[in-house]
């Protein structure tokens, strides 16, 4: 049975879902692609209150990975784009072209998967980017998820 919560983060309210004991879904307001079943709204609840935990710490700098249950719904197609999103490094990139060739297929097609994640930032969809670095299409914008390349970009070594 789904169930939803809603929590404030530095990107904006996040609505997270879970369905079992796993989280199943993290949308941002006017998310591109329409939700599963929210189910009941609640206040507290252990897997979306640790998917809150772990996901204000990574929006801290204090994460670099997710360390939650989570469950996809989702084609053979979507499930090898997703798996290969989990892929990417924190702080490195993708294109939506190099995932394309990965997976035997078209970038466009590619691209319309990774703007279907359900569980945005915990699948870092955010870390594909357009030819030569370009930031194209996010389901929370692109301001977003220029906050989000930015809080992992490496910081600068200094040598004295």
């Amino acid at each position: 049975m789904n169930r939803h919560m809603i929590v404030s983060t530095r990107l904006g309210e996040l609505t997270l879902v879970a369905s079992d004991n796993a989280l199943a879904g993290v949308y941002f307001p006017h998310h591109w692609v329409k939700p599963m079943p929210l189910g009941e709204r609640v206040t507290s609840d252990p897997v979306l209150s640790e998917a809150a935990r772990q996901l204000d710490e990574y929006l801290s700098g204090e994460r670099t990975t997710f360390d939650l249950q989570t469950t996809l719904t989702g084609d053979e197609f979507q499930q090898r784009v997703w798996n290969r999103l989990n892929d990417i490094p924190y702080g490195a990139t993708s294109t939506y072209g190099e995932i394309a060739a990965e997976v035997g297929d078209h970038a466009q097609r590619v691209g319309k998967v990774v703007g279907q994640n359900p569980l945005s930032i915990v699948i870092p969809c955010h870390r594909v980017v357009g030819k030569n670095g370009s930031l194209t299409g996010y389901a929370g914008g692109l301001e977003r998820k220029q906050l989000l390349l930015d809080l992992e970009e490496p910081a600068e070594v200094r040598l004295f």
